[in-house]
């Protein structure tokens, strides 16, 4: 039934500007789409997030969005670093070393953040010699 429609990311924030200002200044994403300061479109690759505003926005404390990395994470990690972004680290997972900013397992790589409302957000490399 559902299995040949796209699926997207869905993002609720309390301030539209604080985030535009993140999604776009910071992680540099592109905005296709804004309707009335209460929802923006982001297009990232082959796919969409939805950013839009709500009173219930920040509560969640598991990942909200992945972007899959197929270039250099550690390359992508040092660079929001450098753009103020502090990395979550997990002590608990199971099977994956913290290496720095970077969880890595045998086959990925993965970096959590959190964009201002509290949303965690993941990027993960997968592949053989990640």
């Amino acid at each position: 039934m559902l299995s040949h429609n796209t699926a997207v990311a869905t993002i609720a924030v309390k301030d539209m500007a604080r985030a535009r200002a993140f999604y776009e200044g910071t992680l540099e994403l592109k905005p296709v789409e804004t309707m009335d300061d209460e929802v923006t479109t982001y297009e990232t690759g082959d796919s969409n997030l939805f950013v839009y505003k709500s009173k219930f926005a920040g509560g969640y404390r598991a990942t909200v969005a992945t972007w899959v990395i197929d270039a250099d994470i550690e390359g992508i990690v040092q660079e929001l670093r450098e753009r103020g972004i502090t990395f979550e680290h997990y002590e608990d997972m199971d099977n994956m070393d913290l290496q720095g900013d970077l969880h890595i397992g045998e086959n990925m790589k993965a970096a959590w953040f959190k964009d201002p409302d509290g949303n965690i957000i993941a990027m993960i490399s997968e592949g053989k010699g990640v």
